[in-house]
This record gives C-alpha cells, sequence and structure tokens, in this order.
C-alpha cells in the first residue's frame, strides 16, 4: 500500500511539474529584439528577365526596409504563363497564411485580387491598374489592393524612334490579344506616334506559338516593329529577332533585356527600381499600412537603351546627342 501511494504522489507531482512548465512556456514574454517573421507570398505570372528583375527588386526592397531572410519567409511561385495556374497558385498563395500577396504582373494580380477581397494584394509592374479592373483610383485605391505601376513612357519613346530611324513612316505594333495592358498601350502609343506623323499598323498574336508568322506577314508592311511592356511578347523575343532575321526591320522593344538581345533601342523603366518600390510598399503594408489608402507608385518616365552594335550592323548612324542622353549603351 506504502508503495502504491509514494507512486500515486509521484505522478501527482510530475504532472504538476509538466503543468507548470507549460504554463511557463505559453505565458513567458518575448524578448525586446524578438521579431515576427513576415510571411510575403509572391505570384509571378512567367519566368523572363524582366520580371525577374522585379522579383530581385521586391527582395532588395524589403531588405533596405528591415526585412531582411530572418525577417521574412517568402512563398514564391510561378505560373510560368498558364492561366489555369494562375487560379490555382492563387488560391493557394491566399490560404497558406501569408501577410499579403504581391502580383507581378496584370494576370498574376488579376489572379490574387479575384482569390481574395480581405488580405492586402500588392501589384508590381502593373501598367494599367485602372483598366485592368484592380483599383479604382491611383491616389485612392479604396480596396485591398495597391502596389506599383510601370507605365510605358510612349511619347519617350516615339521620340526616339524618330531621332534613331527618321526614313520610319509604318510602324507595326505587335502585341498579345490576351493581356488588357498591352491593349491601352497600344492606343496610346498610336495616339503619339500619329501626332508626330507616323502610321501605326496592329499585329496581336494570341499566344508565342503565332509570333513567327505574325512577324513573317507584318514585316513585308512596315518599316519598323514596336512591342509594348507585353509578357507573350517578351517570353518569345527570341522568336521575334530570328524572324526579322531576312527584313532586318529596325526593332523596338519596351525593356532592356529586349534591348540587349536584339532590339535596337528603347526608353524603359528601371525593373529593378521598380521591384525595390514595390519590396518597400509591401513593407509599409506589413508595418501597418492600409491598402485603400496607400497610393499606387507610378514609373511613368524612362531612360534610353541603345543597341550600338546593333545600330552599325543595320547601317544606322546614332546621333551625338542620343548617345550622350542614354541611360545605357550596348556596344
Amino acid at each position: 500500500m506504502k508503495n502504491k501511494r509514494l507512486i500515486g504522489i509521484i505522478a501527482a507531482l510530475a504532472v504538476l511539474v509538466a503543468g507548470s512548465l507549460i504554463y511557463s512556456s505559453m505565458n513567458k514574454p518575448k524578448a525586446k529584439n524578438e521579431k515576427k517573421v513576415a510571411k510575403v507570398g509572391v505570384l509571378q505570372f512567367v519566368s523572363h528577365p524582366s520580371l525577374d528583375l522585379i522579383y530581385k527588386g521586391i527582395q532588395d526592397g524589403l531588405a533596405e526596409e528591415g526585412y531582411k531572410d530572418d525577417q521574412v519567409k517568402i512563398d514564391f511561385m510561378n505560373s510560368e504563363g498558364d492561366q489555369s495556374k494562375v487560379a490555382t497558385m492563387s488560391k493557394q498563395l491566399v490560404a497558406n497564411g501569408n501577410d499579403l500577396v504581391v502580383g507581378i504582373a496584370t494576370p498574376a494580380a488579376q489572379g490574387l485580387a479575384s482569390a481574395t477581397k480581405d488580405l492586402p494584394v500588392i501589384m508590381a509592374a502593373i501598367t494599367d491598374p485602372i483598366g485592368a479592373n484592380l483599383v479604382k483610383d491611383l491616389k485612392k485605391p479604396g480596396g485591398n489592393i495597391t502596389g506599383v505601376s510601370d507605365h510605358n513612357p510612349a511619347q519617350q519613346q516615339v521620340e526616339l524612334i524618330k531621332a534613331l530611324t527618321p526614313n520610319v513612316k509604318t510602324i507595326g505594333a505587335l502585341y498579345s490579344s490576351s493581356e488588357d495592358n498591352s491593349k491601352t498601350q497600344v492606343e496610346e502609343f498610336k495616339a503619339y506616334a500619329e501626332k508626330a506623323g507616323l502610321t501605326v499598323e496592329t499585329f496581336a498574336v494570341p499566344s508565342t506559338n503565332e509570333i513567327a508568322s505574325t512577324v513573317n506577314v507584318m514585316t513585308s508592311k512596315v518599316d519598323a516593329i514596336w512591342v509594348p511592356i507585353d509578357n507573350t511578347i517578351a517570353s518569345g523575343f527570341p522568336t521575334v529577332v530570328s524572324s526579322n532575321q531576312s527584313s532586318k526591320k529596325p526593332i523596338y522593344p519596351s525593356a532592356t533585356a529586349m534591348v540587349e538581345i536584339g532590339g535596337l533601342a528603347s526608353v524603359v523603366v528601371d525593373q529593378h527600381d521598380l521591384g525595390v518600390a514595390t519590396g518597400k510598399m509591401i513593407a509599409q503594408v506589413l508595418k501597418g499600412a492600409k491598402p485603400s489608402d496607400t497610393p499606387v507608385n507610378v514609373f511613368s518616365t524612362g531612360k534610353s537603351v541603345i543597341n550600338k552594335k546593333l545600330a552599325q550592323e543595320l547601317g544606322i548612324t546614332i546621333p551625338e546627342s542620343v548617345l550622350k542622353e542614354a541611360g545605357q549603351v550596348i556596344e
């Protein structure tokens, strides 16, 4: 009997000690310097250098605001241009317990916007947030969405085309029919171009599969090719370049990476800087800012990028004034 009583006392003491330890750990005050690790979900629409630069910029912007690797966990997904994956991944990122979600490129932001009306959604590289039905007002978004817009500097691009290739009269605008932002850019570019005395013919493709055949048709009808900020064309830009080899029409894209691999020149918004600005806005929201009251940050002016090597191959002489003002010259 004594042994049984002793065993009972020991068991009771063990329960009391365990309970005390559990209570102590649950009510232990956090260290003053201990910070909550933020969880950020990121959905990138497709892989190409411009969007990759934006994602790198987001990480750098977060780090500048104090959210380094040990203070933020990024839940990254890439739909690789598959619209069905956009919907699935958007729902997954919302369900994963992230503090907010980020959409790199319009289709990604639209997918996230459809997946949640409560969780903050930060846009990155959205050329026309209002036209994409993401926000109602750039200064007062009003909902759970805000972010950074890369408004294409169309007027500057027209001026550069006139300066580099004054003999160009007809420009072919190559874009994706599935991207609403591209349609808006084409309309704006066409207005500036026609005001400058140029004719613009539009050529829309539903996917990258039709790029080669479309370029083959358009090169017989135009003097130069212009490409807006367009994820589909960016993904298939090497095809644009190869399909233009025999015609050798000057190509004016809207991203530095595309100038580097076969474009003649462009005026571009710095994609890394845009990503940094997005990262800083993410940090603002993590610290308590409300998307509804946070104005969309619009990048609307750019710097010229000139492919001097290609210009020489095409027999184009670049004015010294253009070279002097260029943000980047590819030798």
